[in-house]
């Protein structure tokens, strides 16, 4: 009994001191921002700071009630991105900051949330059809009339009751936990094939087949909406998650050969895709207004960065406001303008750490459901930071995909405090099971004995 409570109690006690840790260097980093802007302490400084630790401290202490097994390090991984993120929106617009901050507490909610009512991860795994539904839901409400809004010339936000929100943040986590629960069912007879095609054999039809008709149907209602970022999510999500439940890279290289030929295919069918290539191509040849302008953003981003060189301008000392979108597609360029290489670096390590411990908790899962969903939320993590950092470095095209925990967003920030409760639960569950903490029953558990015991008592009164 002393082993599994010194492990339980010592990946909380790291936890708080890493959340302190990233409380500081987010104070500090709003402190140097107000003065290398106006010259002056933030006036609000001290709210600032309360606010802070007030946050990791309720989140911390949630997690040390109900999931005092998980990982350590990705609370205060998610702490620091979302604190620079918030510093580098609060130096471009005080209103967006504003918001940003009740984004904030509500995601923060969100997560403690989602710890209450999952409390054990492997029973989502009875809702897949469900969770399906959900996705396929949210997927089509941009498309829905009077209710979808255009953003940047993509159907992706949705208005309701004065509200906008872009649900396919959310449709992103539903259908990663439909894919983990239909592959853990399926996953022997998938990888069996049995089904003979010439010179191959492949799944039977009808087990691949519902699999397939999802992911395919959200590619295209992305495609649909002019939603390239999500579309590379959902298709990378769906092959990792496919490879990883069959244990054939067949699957994955398949799935790497669709993507080529799906890719050279939007290329050549939609305009917007065509821009999109070539602005990665030769941003300059359309800087100017003379010819509409639509590289202005990619070059400014470039000229940012290397303005930032090794160190950085320092913050609160560049020019991030040069760049129309620097809020939410393009922070990654202000960031490195202001922190420049070395800050830009330490927010990848940020996201490589994260990404570290969840595919950590992935492989320490022992039942496929958990092993699937915790490597299906890891890679959407992993490729929202790919595909958006790499675009504003022109590694790939540039499509529209929040920076996770850092851009602008409230949808993109809920979404993502949920997933990471959703990884966090995963890790705890694996820690009951192993040993690591006690497998006490959890508050639900304890509620449902509770009644129970309460009803006999009753019935034996009467």
């Amino acid at each position: 009994m002393t082993r599994p409570r010194t492990v339980a109690t010592a990946r909380r006690n790291t936890e708080l001191g890493l959340a302190l840790m990233a409380a500081i260097v987010t104070g500090a980093a709003y402190t140097l921002a107000a003065l290398g802007k106006n010259a002056v302490l933030p006036p609000r400084l001290v709210a600032f700071l309360i606010a802070i630790v007030g946050i990791l401290v309720l989140t911390h202490v949630a997690n040390r009630f109900l999931a005092r097994g998980a990982d350590g390090t990705l609370l205060p991984l998610a702490a620091l991105l979302n604190g620079i993120g918030y510093v580098m929106i609060a130096r471009l617009n005080d209103r967006l900051a504003a918001l940003q901050t009740t984004w904030t507490f509500i995601a923060v909610a969100a997560y403690v949330l989602t710890l209450l009512v999952v409390q054990r991860a492997s029973d989502l795994a009875r809702y897949k059809w469900t969770f399906l539904l959900i996705g396929i839901a949210l997927l089509l409400m941009p498309l829905v009339p009077g209710v979808g809004a255009l953003n940047n010339g993509a159907r992706i936000g949705v208005y309701v009751g004065g509200v906008n929100f872009q649900p396919g943040e959310f449709a992103k986590i539903a259908l990663a936990l439909f894919f983990a629960g239909y592959l853990a069912e399926r996953r022997e007879l998938i990888s069996a094939s049995t089904w003979k095609v010439g010179p191959l054999r492949l799944p039977e039809p009808r087990y691949l087949l519902p699999i397939l008709a999802a992911w395919a149907f959200a590619v295209v209602v992305m495609v649909a909406e002019k939603d390239l970022g999500s579309s590379l999510l959902f298709f990378t999500l769906f092959v990792v998650v496919v490879w990883v439940a069959t244990e054939r890279a067949s699957y994955l290289v398949i799935g790497v050969l669709s993507f080529a030929a799906a890719a050279y295919v939007a290329w050549r069918l939609f305009s917007h895709v065509q821009l999109r290539v070539a602005l990665w191509l030769d941003p300059w040849s359309r800087y100017g207004p003379e010819t509409g302008g639509r590289g202005f953003q990619p070059v400014q981003a470039i000229f940012a960065m290397a303005d930032g060189g090794v160190g950085g301008r320092g913050l609160g000392l560049g020019t991030p406001n040069k760049i129309p979108e620097a809020k939410n597609d393009f922070i990654f360029a202000a960031i490195g303008e202001e922190l420049g290489l070395l800050g830009a670096t330490a927010l990848l390590i940020a996201f490589l750490l994260m990404i570290g411990a969840g595919l950590r908790i992935a492989t320490r899962a022992e039942r496929p459901f958990e092993k699937l969903l915790a490597t299906g939320l890891t890679t959407i993590i992993g490729i929202q930071a790919f595909i958006i950092i790499g675009g504003v470095t022109r590694v790939v095209p540039l499509t529209g995909v929040a920076l996770p925990f850092v851009g602008y967003g409230g949808s993109s920030l809920l979404g993502n405090y949920v997933l990471l409760a959703l990884l966090v639960r995963i890790s705890d569950s694996t820690a009951r099971r192993l040993g690591e903490t006690p497998d006490t029953l959890t508050v639900g558990e304890r509620f449902t004995a509770w009644r129970k015991r309460n009803d006999q008592t009753w019935a034996g009164r009467q």
